[in-house]
């Protein structure tokens, strides 16, 4: 438990124009936050921005393009130096099959999923260090503790990195004012599945277990607000405290904590 999780001033959240990134910045504004929102398409991040108001600043950046990322951070950071948080919750899924496997698509998906929230956390860090209640939050997903969704193999390794990462970044820094959150996501009803045979298949009328954008960050913000290091919602909840049950002491006894 922390009051850290809402200590901080300003929030930088990727995939920021929609989705659960969107819903997050709403939420965030509701809490009296700024946010700054980023995303790779700017038709979409200035309807957002516009809509949501509050001198809502955006960013183009592509979280795949590693490479332009160290000067993304260095120009947001000289015009909002009193950003504290950065929320890595852009990502991307993609039905891969290994008999007729697309390498290009499988790069980009581990760039966009692991390489950009990686470089982002560490090229963040040195600024984050400098505030007084930072914030790290990474949304990893409930495929990241089951990889139930057998058409997403990279998706559900990239999610199962974003887990392992947040735990071992929360360990590595707890020494540090830098505090890190995990969200874990179960099906959220947005465009995520945009690539399937079928994108409405991680919608309400087609899957008893989805749950709306809405109910996700009613549960969501609930747990935000009552200072949890690990988020979850719906049936992924179960999942990670059944998770955390069974491993949760060996890896507390491995980090000394």
């Amino acid at each position: 438990m922390s009051p850290q999780n809402m200590s901080f001033e300003c929030a930088i959240i990727t995939g920021g124009g929609g989705g659960i990134g969107r819903a997050i910045a709403e939420w965030l504004i509701s809490q009296g936050k700024k946010v700054i929102i980023v995303g790779r398409t700017e038709a979409k991040l200035q309807s957002a921005a516009k809509e949501m108001g509050h001198s809502t600043a955006y960013y183009v950046l592509d979280t795949g393009n590693i490479t332009a990322i160290p000067e993304f951070i260095k120009t947001v950071t000289a015009k909002h130096p009193e950003a504290d948080c950065i929320i890595n919750n852009a990502g991307v899924q993609r039905p891969l099959d290994v008999n007729n496997f697309d390498l290009e698509k499988a790069d980009q998906e581990i760039d966009i999923n692991i390489r950009g929230p990686m470089h982002l956390a560490i090229g963040l860090l040195p600024h984050l260090k400098t505030k007084a209640h930072p914030l790290i939050v990474n949304v990893s997903s409930v495929l990241g503790y089951i990889p139930f969704s057998i058409v997403n193999p990279v998706y559900n390794g990239t999610k199962a990195w974003s887990h392992f990462w947040s735990m071992n970044l929360r360990t590595q820094l707890k020494d540090t004012n830098v505090k890190v959150i995990e969200i874990a996501p179960p099906t959220v009803a947005t465009d995520l599945h945009r690539e399937r045979a079928d994108p409405d298949d991680n919608k309400k009328e087609k899957n008893s277990s989805a749950l709306s954008v809405e109910e996700f960050m009613e549960e969501v913000s609930k747990d935000w607000l009552a200072g949890h290091d690990v988020i979850g919602a719906g049936m992924a909840k179960g999942v990670i405290d059944r998770w955390y049950k069974e491993f949760g002491p060996q890896y507390e006894k491995a980090a000394g904590t």
